[in-house]
C-alpha cells in the first residue's frame, strides 16, 4: 500500500529521486495523519461511506486553478484494477501537488444503476488529509449489470450539472474503466440517485458538453472481445485521441500523471519519478499508453521508439 509520506526506501533505485526539502515536512505531516487513521480499503468493507460519497442533492466546487476528477469503474469486470489504481493515488496526489501547490482531486466510483446499490458515489474535491478520508469513503461494488455497458453516463450528468471549477480553465477528468456507458441518461435514475428532475437526455451531448468544461481521458482497460465495440462508442463521445489504452492495473496511476505531467510541462520530472519507482518493463507499459495521448512530444516518441526496455528507462532519466 502506498504511503502518503516521501519515504522511497522501496523504489527500484531509493535515492534517485526526491521530492525536495520543502516538501518533506509537509508529506511527513500527512503521512502521521493517515497512519492515525489507519489503513485504506476499497472494496472489502460493506460499503462506501455515503456521508462523504453521495451525489444526492450535493455540489462539488473548487477554487483551485488545477483540479482533477478521477472516475474509477467498480464494477466485476474490473477484477482488482479498481483496488490497485486507489492504492496509488496518493502518489498521484504527491506528485502533481509538487508540480501545482493548489492541486485539487475528487475521486468516484460508478457501477450501474439498474443493478447496483451505490452506482454513483462522488468525493468533494480536496488536498493533504482529507484525501485519506475520501479514498476511504469509495467502495468498489464488484457487481455491473448485463451486457457491456455501465452508468457512466449518470456520473457524466452529475458532473456537467453538479462540479464547479470556476478558476480552472481545462481541469482533468480521468474515467478508468473498460466499458460502454448507456445511450440515454435516464431521467428515472437521475431523479432516484442525484435528486434532479429532468427530461431523457442524449448520453452523448452530455459528454460532449462536459469536454468543454473538462480534459476528458478514458483510461481503457482491456475487454476481450469488445475492443472494438467499447472504443468506437467512446471515441464519439469525447474523440478517438483521448481514449488511452492500459497494459497494467498497477501502472494506471503512472499514465494519468504522466499526462498531466506533460501538460504542465514537468515531464522530466515524472520521468525521474517514474525510473527511480519502477523496472524497465513497468516503464515501457507506461509509455505505451503515453505515446498514443495527443499532443505527445514528437522527440521523446522518437527516442522511444523501437527501443529495447532498458534504454526506454535511461531516456526517461531512469539509471538502469
Amino acid at each position: 500500500m502506498y504511503s502518503w509520506g516521501d519515504d522511497t526506501k522501496a523504489w527500484k533505485n531509493p535515492g534517485s529521486y526526491d521530492y525536495g526539502s520543502a516538501r518533506r515536512g509537509y508529506l511527513d505531516e500527512l503521512k502521521k495523519t493517515a497512519d492515525v487513521k489507519g489503513p485504506r480499503s476499497y472494496g472489502t468493507g460493506k460499503g462506501p461511506n455515503m456521508a462523504l460519497v453521495d451525489p444526492k442533492g450535493k455540489i462539488i466546487s473548487t477554487q483551485s486553478k488545477n483540479p482533477a476528477a478521477v472516475l474509477v469503474d467498480g464494477t466485476g469486470s474490473m477484477q482488482s484494477w479498481p483496488a490497485e489504481i486507489f492504492d496509488r493515488m496518493p502518489l498521484l496526489y504527491q506528485t502533481l501537488s509538487k508540480y501545482k501547490d493548489d492541486f485539487e482531486v475528487s475521486f468516484s466510483v460508478i457501477g450501474d444503476a439498474r443493478s447496483d446499490q451505490w452506482p454513483v458515489q462522488v468525493t468533494d474535491f480536496g488536498k493533504g488529509p482529507v484525501l485519506d478520508d475520501y479514498l476511504k469513503a469509495v467502495h468498489a461494488e464488484g457487481g455491473g449489470g448485463p451486457g457491456i455497458r455501465e452508468s457512466y453516463e449518470l456520473w457524466a450528468y452529475y458532473m456537467l450539472e453538479h462540479s464547479k471549477t470556476p478558476n480552472a480553465t481545462a481541469p482533468f477528468m480521468f474515467i478508468m474503466g473498460d466499458e460502454k456507458f448507456y445511450e440515454t441518461v435516464n431521467p428515472e435514475q437521475v431523479k432516484h440517485y442525484l435528486g434532479d428532475a429532468m427530461q431523457p437526455a442524449d448520453a452523448k451531448a452530455v459528454w460532449k458538453a462536459l469536454g468543454q468544461r473538462y480534459d476528458i481521458y478514458l483510461l481503457r482497460k482491456p475487454l476481450e472481445g469488445y475492443d472494438k465495440e467499447v472504443e468506437a462508442q467512446w471515441a464519439d463521445a469525447i474523440g478517438k485521441q483521448k481514449i488511452i489504452p492500459l497494459y497494467d492495473p498497477m501502472r494506471v496511476v503512472d499514465v494519468a500523471m504522466g499526462i498531466v505531467a506533460r501538460s504542465w510541462g514537468n515531464f522530466g520530472d515524472f520521468s525521474k519519478n517514474l525510473s527511480a519507482r519502477q523496472d524497465p518493463e513497468s516503464i515501457e507499459k507506461v509509455m505505451l499508453s503515453l505515446r498514443a495521448t495527443p499532443e505527445m512530444d514528437t522527440g521523446l516518441k522518437s527516442k522511444l521508439k523501437n527501443e529495447t526496455p532498458a534504454k526506454k528507462s535511461k531516456a526517461l532519466g531512469g539509471t538502469k
